[in-house]
């Protein structure tokens, strides 16, 4: 089921390839298929996808955690070029090379996909390869969002980010110095991972069963849930936050008492990147493109390793195994 690389698409073709999910269930129900291209609404664009990233979102889609329409093409964020405006789209152009988050309809692991025009950054002036584009908009747009959004870090605060070495994890140490913050550590799964974590900006990496002799924090970033969850609200300072983001140890989930947060002077918020940029596109948008520039300038570093696309399932089963480190993206098409 390999996708030829030296097949090329006009705009006048209706069908198209893409990864879909027939059925809800392991990496194995993933379909190299041919599908209708999709066309651009009021406010939209259509992009020839060159890569696509691989996240642990795309994962809980095909395991039906998320409720969507069956078949389904996943995919939350691409680069490539846009090949269609929809009505109303003047700042963009056709044929202009560009970043985009795809994750309020998904639909990236194709050779086609639509999006807001809002969620889309152009790359015209940028010194910045495709492969490493595709891999910005889901986790460094939610890096910076997460920090200067949600948890409203201050210069010189204290910093804790789960899952360190994994892909969001990557960012989140880059971005809090970014931010300004002060001491920035992370935590991973096991040793072996320490290396990898702290080249993306930590102070310190510890194992995640040390955690109870790591200090107090200011912000604690939670996307690993279960046990982590109460460890995180326990190291939290007074006026601590807690952004939780993820639950990627699937344990159920964890009931925090009001009370203890009125005692405490703590507070929990959490953060969708879905939900947000279907409520916000245009400052989505804005943060996506501050992503991009600060990658292209080398403030920001994303460790990228690049697949086929038949090699989706692949890609899901490292991501669920937890033995990925940086990011994973599939080349759709051309660079």
């Amino acid at each position: 089921m390999r996708l030829p690389h030296d097949r090329r698409m006009t705009n006048q073709e209706t069908f198209m390839k893409a990864v879909t999910i027939p059925e809800f269930g392991s990496a194995e129900v993933l379909r190299l298929d041919e599908v209708p291209v999709p066309q651009p609404g009021p406010g939209q664009v259509a992009i020839d996808v060159a890569y696509a990233g691989a996240n642990f979102a795309e994962v809980l889609y095909r395991r039906g955690v998320v409720d969507v329409p069956l078949p389904f093409v996943p995919g939350i964020e691409v680069s490539g070029r846009i090949r269609a405006l929809g009505a109303g789209v003047e700042h963009l152009s056709v044929g202009q090379r560009v970043a985009a988050l795809t994750i309020v309809d998904s639909g990236g692991y194709a050779e086609v996909v639509t999006t807001s025009a809002d969620l889309v950054a152009p790359l015209d002036d940028l010194e910045i390869d495709l492969a490493l584009a595709a891999a910005l908009p889901s986790n460094s747009t939610t890096a910076f969002l997460v920090l200067d959004r949600v948890a409203r870090i201050e210069p010189g605060e204290t910093v804790l980010v789960h899952a360190a070495a994994g892909g969001v994890g990557s960012q989140l140490g880059q971005a809090a110095r970014l931010l300004g913050a002060g001491r920035v550590v992370g935590t991973v799964s096991s040793g072996a991972k320490i290396p990898a974590a702290k080249a993306f900006g930590y102070d310190e990496v510890i194992v995640r069963d040390q955690l109870a002799t790591a200090g107090e924090f200011d912000v604690v970033v939670d996307m690993v849930g279960g046990p982590a969850r109460h460890a995180s609200l326990d190291r939290l300072a007074p006026m601590g936050r807690l952004v939780v983001m993820g639950n990627a140890s699937g344990a159920e989930d964890v009931g925090i008492p009001a009370n203890r947060l009125w005692f405490t002077n703590k507070t929990v918020s959490g953060f969708n990147l879905a939900a947000f940029s279907a409520a916000f596109p245009a400052e989505v948008g804005r943060v996506l493109r501050r992503a991009v520039t600060a990658a292209a300038t080398g403030r920001l570093r994303v460790g990228v390793e690049v697949l086929a696309l038949d090699r989706a399932a692949e890609a899901h089963r490292r991501i669920e195994s937890g033995a990925t480190t940086g990011k994973l993206v599939l080349q759709v098409g051309r660079d």
